[in-house]
């Protein structure tokens, strides 16, 4: 009987683990999960790109009474090169601020992004070290967060937005928050 159990044991090792998998294939895998969704932002204070132009911005910025949009990015990052025509039609909608966490950059890549590109920020900070991207669940570049006026993170975007991401998420997303 038990060397019976010992021949068994292997097939249910395997029928286990080929549950387990055939059930994460059916799973979209855009859709990370955030243990931030519905809380407050983390506390940070991000100055501007060293060199650069304009501000930095804090958390209590995004704490405004405003629906606010924060934008991970980075120059080495070809998503987000993809991606920036989309932030920059965001922002010109002028539905809500759009701010630019420059993600893990050296400072003249990414000012030499930015005057390439353009720049639809309300205001950019520098994370050159990364932490603030940890505080805030990053797992890559780029991601986009909307945030309510109480400062409280309600959605979160992993990956490029798009034409499809922007009119079926993000807008209505914005637009529900800021009623």
């Amino acid at each position: 009987m038990q060397s019976r159990f010992l021949y068994i044991l292997p097939v249910l090792v395997f029928l286990v683990m080929a549950i387990y998998f055939a059930v994460g294939l059916t799973k979209d895998p855009k859709i990370l999960p955030s243990a931030l969704i519905d809380k407050p932002v983390p506390e940070f204070s991000l100055p501007a790109i060293e060199g650069g132009y304009g501000k930095g911005f804090t958390s209590e910025d995004l704490k405004k009474g405003k629906v606010s949009v924060l934008n991970v990015f980075a120059s080495w990052c070809i998503p987000c090169r993809a991606e920036h025509p989309f932030i920059t039609r965001l922002a010109e909608m002028k539905i809500a601020p759009v701010y630019g966490l420059n993600y893990k950059d050296k400072a003249a890549e990414a000012l030499r992004w930015l005057k390439e590109l353009g720049d639809p920020y309300f205001a950019i900070g520098a994370d050159t070290k990364g932490r603030v991207g940890i505080d805030w669940g990053v797992y890559g570049v780029p991601e986009t967060f909307i945030i309510d006026g109480r400062g409280k993170i309600r959605y979160k975007h992993v990956g490029p937005l798009n034409q499809e991401a922007l009119d079926e998420k993000i807008l209505p997303v914005i637009r529900k928050l800021s009623k």
